[in-house]
């Protein structure tokens, strides 16, 4: 698989011909962000224009299936689970599903726009030990960099991918996850045999 980084939650999945693509920004966003490609499977984990740019992601006749809260999807034999917690934008309150999926092999657990670091049960059975694990580092309301350290390693992924970071706040999370020395990559390419004996280690996607 080859993960991209687009900025803010924004990534896209590629295997093979399938394209998954997780929080696109929306053209009502104020972030700036913008990209534009077809994708097969949109996950949306917040209805707020950082994260709901579903009309980003059509492209000539590929329509992408959106998955837009919790609930147990399959989507071309790829089963994702989405499970609800809550979070607040800009004091809004806001539904946040944190989605746990496996895409060739590898379980993928995505937290989303997530403000409270204490998740209920059921969020943490679907998530069980993930692969990889996409976490908020930011804070502006969302996990701060130590809620987010400390929440993201007691999943006890193999792989660590931060994500709406700015420089200080990256900075800032790499050395409460004891990882500064963490590889900063443009894309990351990944197969199942790529991730063993990994513990925790943190990949940087860098965007423009």
């Amino acid at each position: 698989m080859i993960i991209t980084y687009f900025g803010k939650q924004f990534f896209k999945i590629t295997q093979g011909e399938m394209v998954l693509a997780f929080n696109p920004v929306s053209k009502n966003s104020k972030s700036g962000i913008s990209a534009h490609f077809g994708a097969d499977i949109a996950l949306i984990t917040t209805n707020h224009p950082d994260y709901n740019g579903i009309d980003q992601l059509s492209h000539g006749e590929r329509e992408p299936f959106a998955i837009k809260g919790p609930g147990d999807y399959e989507v071309k034999e790829i089963f994702v689970k989405g499970v609800m917690s809550e979070t607040t934008l800009s004091g809004k309150n806001y539904i946040n599903t944190i989605y746990a999926l496996s895409v060739d092999n590898i379980n993928i657990a995505f937290l989303g726009a997530l403000s409270n670091a204490e998740i209920s049960k059921e969020a943490r059975e679907a998530v069980g030990e993930p692969d990889i694990l996409f976490v908020p580092v930011g804070g502006n309301g969302l996990l701060d960099t130590k809620q987010s350290a400390k929440l993201a390693l007691s999943f006890e992924p193999k792989m660590i991918i931060p994500m709406d970071y700015d420089s200080a706040s990256l900075k800032a999370f790499l050395k409460e996850i004891g990882e500064e020395k963490a590889e900063a990559v443009d894309k990351l390419t990944l197969k199942r045999k790529d991730l063993e004996g990994k513990e925790g280690d943190v990949v940087v996607l860098k965007y423009d």
